[in-house]
């Protein structure tokens, strides 16, 4: 049985699964996973687009604002539940325990020449995940310093939703070389994640502040 190391800190469990290790990428710059790929962009795009040019379609801001949150909640579950594991053989999760603690796993694939990771798919990955969320730090402050503040809700939840996910496989890819136990950085996961699952409730604590 191959062999899987785990570590639970603070509600935190890190989990190396070997089962193909993102470091042993195929180096042939071909796509596996062309659907996952696609998809893996379109939704992330379509809600960028829809954000930038909503207005030129409709006045409506309750009927731009569902758009949006739908685009981003279709992107977040696919990168996390599908092309994270396809793209770069990574993957995290939730679950309660016996005790009812929330822990949270991370997963990482170790060598399998058949599940390689090809380079392309990595790169185009982590450049989306990461660009998308300088994005929507910059949308943040330009919504605060355009004072277009019924947008911030909508900036939030693509804020959280994309940086969750980011957060998520950034550990997951750590995780694969070492295990990380330091308190302050899973206090710091477990409020991002959290604060996403809360995004509504959260958007109102910070415009109080």
């Amino acid at each position: 049985m191959a062999e899987q190391d785990s570590v639970i800190m603070d509600g935190t469990e890190d989990v190396v699964l070997n089962f193909g290790e993102e470091e042993e990428q195929d180096k042939r710059r071909k796509l596996k996973h062309p659907v996952a790929v696609f998809f893996h962009l379109c939704f992330r795009v379509l809600a960028v687009v829809a954000y930038l040019l909503c207005g030129w379609f409709s006045d409506s801001f309750i009927t731009n604002f569902v758009i949006i949150v739908l685009l981003l909640s279709l992107d977040f579950w696919t990168v996390k539940n599908i092309t994270g594991r396809l793209m770069v053989g990574l993957r995290w999760w939730n679950h309660v325990d016996e005790d009812g603690k929330s822990q949270w796993v991370y997963e990482s694939r170790k060598g399998s020449a058949r599940n390689k990771v090809t380079m392309v798919e990595s790169q185009i990955f982590w450049v989306s995940l990461v660009g998308s969320e300088i994005l929507w730090v910059v949308f943040f402050f330009a919504t605060m310093f355009t004072f277009k503040f019924k947008w911030f809700m909508v900036v939030l939840v693509g804020l959280l939703m994309n940086g969750a996910n980011l957060y998520g496989y950034v550990k997951c890819k750590l995780g694969a070389n070492k295990k990380l136990s330091s308190v302050a950085s899973n206090f710091l996961g477990q409020q991002v994640l959290r604060g996403m699952m809360s995004a509504a409730s959260s958007t109102a604590a910070n415009e109080s502040k």
